[in-house]
């Protein structure tokens, strides 16, 4: 009995299959795209072949690794969509209109209250310039005066932590690890102080300290004197580990790389330097300036390098190659630099401060553009500007000055997700993250010698052969006769022994090896003559001219 349950024709089954294997297809493709993104973006390194690893064992565990890595990359490409705040740049209505004109009583006009609240002015009297500091979080500022007025509060909420009257000169400021500690560079020495303003340490051998700059993720306080020594201290154990002249005089400017901790000291003849506690030489040079450099700032990936010096010229270098990528001038010397979490750059010069877009970055020396007109601009005000800073996570920048402290809204300049696992960086953090944190973070503590340019490298396998090992361990073994191997090798013009007679510096100086190597020299010509003389007895007088060639 045939059933009376409707049929499809089989051209319109044909039909719907493909349909379902065309959409089969493009999810797959959406699919397999997402993976690699996830694996650009989040993947940790290329994936090892597990099918080349003959222990069952270990291909297993391997097996297991690889699938968490990858897992783990597809969660963090799927919060993504959790990073819902972006982060936003004036743009203007029509080609005529320019953003640097846009005054910030505008900005504060057309933004919620809570954010034109950031955006405050500090009147400190003549106590100034002031130099400042804010902590990783961007929570707390640290204000420092010259004539000795030091102030740590919490910015946003206005509570005061602590208000000093040292009465002495300060020359710098730099919160360490969290607000409840900063170090003040004063007259002679360093003192490090509590968040209440407590004296908890006197650093002595850091004397007549100009710039400070705190490496947070290996707990030491670097300072350069006014005689240009540089200082590292461990913060964490107090123990002094490095100590160095520059010998290139007082520094002019001073600052850190965040990728890879080495510090920049800038010099009167335009040069910049490059240091790590693990070499007695500066790693590397540049020549910024033909006039002393006055502001430096690096980004926070390590990437771009900026420098402005006396002689009004801003330069920007790929730090990674140290190549010059541009530079323009300005009307006045720059007098400090602050680069933004999204690469925004701040340049004070004089009672101005110009706040240039990303572009910059990217422009060439080939490109028509001189001088890069600015994003926004400040001042006009006759105050003199100290230093300016990019707030960390906000869209704020501070400016010190010669009459106090001013902060400023700069939209688009701040990272709008922060990281909230890694320690320091959390500016919603309470009291008992903050101790987590800072246990945590002294426990992943980097020792000094990992800090080098390039902080992915960690060491070279050691190619030694055992010979050679077994060689260095016998100490009772004779050394290798340096004048008996090369009498072994070529002989004639360009023999070993000539050429290390060459090489082996002036001619004047006398030494054993030297004596030696001579007289060697001097037996293998007469020899040679010898063997000469008597080739030609041989030959006869018709052929006794093909000797030296024969020989």
């Amino acid at each position: 009995m045939s059933s009376d349950k409707p049929t499809k024709p089989a051209k319109a089954r044909r039909k719907s299959a493909s349909a379902s294997n065309h959409i089969n297809d493009a999810e797959a493709k959406a699919l397999a795209h997402h993976v690699e993104a996830a694996k650009t973006t989040y993947g940790r390194g290329q994936q090892i072949r597990t099918k080349s690893v003959k222990d069952k064992k270990l291909r297993a565990n391997l097996k297991v690794l690889e699938s968490k890595n990858k897992e783990s990359a597809l969660q963090a490409k799927n919060a993504e969509i959790l990073l819902d705040n972006s982060a936003g740049l004036l743009e203007p209505e029509h080609e005529l209109e320019r953003t640097y004109k846009v005054r910030q009583d505008e900005i504060r006009q057309d933004v919620g209250i809570e954010t034109a609240k950031k955006a405050f002015e500090l009147r400190l009297g003549d106590l100034g310039p002031y130099q400042f500091d804010f902590t990783r979080n961007g929570r707390d500022l640290l204000l420092g005066g010259l004539k000795g007025h030091v102030a740590s509060f919490d910015w946003r909420q206005g509570k005061l932590g602590c208000e000093l009257n040292l009465n002495e000169t300060v020359r710098d400021i730099a919160y360490l690890h969290s607000s409840q500690m900063f170090a003040v560079a004063q007259k002679k020495n360093v003192y490090v102080y509590a968040g209440d303003g407590v004296e908890l340490h006197n650093l002595k051998k850091h004397v007549e300290a100009t710039h400070l700059q705190f490496l947070p993720y290996h707990f030491l306080l670097a300072s350069v004197s006014s005689t240009g020594v540089l200082r590292y201290t461990d913060v964490s154990t107090g123990a002094m580990i490095y100590e160095q002249s520059t010998k290139l005089g007082p520094p002019t400017a001073f600052c850190q790389n965040p990728r890879n901790a080495i510090l920049h000291v800038g010099h009167q003849k335009g040069t910049v330097t490059l240091w790590s506690p693990n070499s007695s030489t500066p790693l590397a040079k540049l020549l910024t300036n033909s006039g002393p450099v006055r502001a430096m700032s690096i980004d926070r990936s390590g990437r771009y390098f900026v420098a402005g010096g006396q002689d009004r010229k801003v330069s920007i270098w790929d730090i990674r190659n140290f190549k010059e990528l541009r530079s323009f001038h300005l009307r006045q010397p720059a007098s400090t630099v602050s680069i933004s979490d999204r690469n925004l750059t701040a340049v004070g010069w004089g009672t101005q401060i110009s706040i240039y877009n990303s572009d910059i970055f990217s422009h060439t020396p080939s490109d028509d553009v001189k001088i890069p007109a600015p994003y926004m601009a400040w001042g006009g005000e006759g105050n003199t500007i100290s230093r300016v800073k990019f707030c960390p996570f906000e869209d704020v920048l501070g400016i010190s000055h010669s009459r106090g402290y001013s902060s400023i809204l700069v939209p688009g300049s701040g990272e709008p997700n922060p990281d909230s696992l890694e320690s320091g960086t959390n500016p919603f953090e309470t009291t008992r993250q903050r101790q987590e944190a800072e246990v945590h973070a002294l426990l992943e503590k980097l020792q000094p010698e990992m800090i080098s340019l390039d902080p992915n490298f960690i060491g070279n396998l050691d190619l030694a052969s055992e010979e050679q090992r077994r060689k260095e361990r016998d100490l009772d073994s004779k050394k290798e006769d340096r004048i008996e191997r090369l009498k072994k090798k070529g002989r004639g013009r360009n023999s070993a022994l000539k050429k290390y007679l060459r090489k082996s510096g002036q001619r004047n100086v006398i030494d054993e090896e030297k004596v030696r190597a001579r007289e060697a020299l001097s037996r293998m010509d007469k020899r040679e003559v010898a063997k000469v003389q008597k080739l030609r007895r041989e030959y006869g007088p018709a052929l006794e001219r093909f000797a030296s060639k024969s020989g």
